[in-house]
């Protein structure tokens, strides 16, 4: 008797997340992950995907990034102001691939 759920043979969904930029659905690797760490000393560019606390995650190209720097996305998303030094780090990150 087969006790896995789902078609036999099936392949997991890769997890997708939301642009705070474009709001579009992407999949998780395609994107950038910025995290609030989870004791509050501040933020941090997940590059594993993995570190604790709260995420943010943006495309990585220059459109994203612009959209989400002038309509606060990112702000929105950690419920405070992020420090100008993220932004600076992000972008020059971003425009470097």
């Amino acid at each position: 008797m087969n006790k896995t759920k789902g078609v036999s043979g099936s392949r997991k969904k890769p997890p997708e997340r939301r642009c705070v930029g474009c709001r579009e659905m992407k999949n998780k690797a395609e994107l950038m992950r910025i995290v609030r760490n989870a004791d509050d000393s501040g933020f941090a560019i997940d590059t594993t995907g993995k570190s604790a606390g709260r995420g943010a995650y943006i495309c990585k190209n220059a459109e994203c990034f612009k959209k989400a720097a002038k309509s606060g996305g990112f702000d929105r998303s950690f419920k405070q102001k992020i420090p100008r030094e993220i932004y600076a780090i992000l972008e020059g990150m971003i425009l470097d691939e």
